[in-house]
């Protein structure tokens, strides 16, 4: 089983002082899973914010996710050894293939078994992957078996609930990360969410995370704001109940914000 963390900091877009920012208001504020990705092109910020924070290493879960440039044998490790050098630490806690990419030359055997050597090496606690269907994740684990795949980091919000998916996943006890759970700030608007979050005294983000937390799957937020980050937070007391679950259920429209040509399977 993996030890993943339900709650943490989404570094996607913020580049910079930005993200400089908001790694140090989160820190402050007792975020302590940070998510990045070799293409978010942030890693030594990442890294620098944290250096500057004083929080302990061994008190942080640090993910990174691998880009498509680097997924042959030869690169893999290079290119997370690189990233750890910006991240300044010996190893990251969790590393993920960020896209499947079935047609970017790399078969999945040998990126899959490439990042098993960075896990054998030391360089990563955990590895996984991200925006993997049910096809390529069972591919996956006949590669290097479920047990070493700590999770699918993929975009799940209550406009996206991705069921089909997340059913084999649960069944095959490989954790999920949701990402883009407030679909872009677009289920903020929400009616029904905004209805569930005056009832709770909660704001809409955290109503949706809320949702996604009790579903059991982990959440990883970004903001630029001090009191957005602390707000969500929150989310993880909030109590929805089985009617407030049933209600959000119903908002399914399968409303995909990202998938990139040549990067993305076809979707479950």
């Amino acid at each position: 089983m993996s030890n993943i963390p339900a709650f943490g900091l989404g570094t996607f877009r913020l580049q910079g002082q930005v993200v400089i920012d908001s790694v140090r208001n989160g820190l402050e504020l007792g975020y302590r899973a940070i998510d990045t990705a070799q293409i978010y092109g942030n890693e030594a910020e990442v890294g620098e914010a944290i250096a500057a924070s004083g929080v302990a290493r061994d008190d942080l879960f640090l993910t990174t996710k691998i880009w498509v440039d680097h997924y042959s044998r030869e690169k893999l490790i290079p290119s997370l050894k690189d990233s750890l050098h910006k991240l300044r630490t010996d190893a990251v806690d969790l590393t993920l293939i960020h896209w499947p990419a079935p047609n970017n030359g790399v078969s999945l055997d040998e990126f899959m078994s490439a990042l098993a050597e960075a896990k054998q090496q030391g360089l990563t606690k955990q590895i996984g992957v991200s925006n993997f269907n049910i096809e390529l994740t069972k591919q996956a684990i006949a590669v290097v078996g479920k047990d070493n795949i700590a999770t699918n980091q993929i975009e799940l919000s209550p406009y996206l609930q991705n069921r089909k998916l997340v059913d084999f996943l649960q069944q095959a006890g490989i954790h999920v990360t949701s990402y883009m759970t407030l679909a872009y700030g677009k289920v903020l608007g929400d009616p029904v969410i905004r209805a569930i979050a005056e009832r709770r005294h909660a704001t809409p983000a955290q109503v949706a995370l809320a949702w996604a937390l009790r579903l059991g799957y982990s959440v990883i937020p970004s903001s630029t704001k001090r009191e957005n980050l602390a707000s969500n937070l929150l989310a993880q007391t909030l109590e929805l109940s089985d009617d407030d679950m049933a209600q959000i259920a119903a908002l399914e429209r399968n409303g995909r914000e990202v998938s990139p040509e040549g990067l993305a399977a076809q979707w479950d």
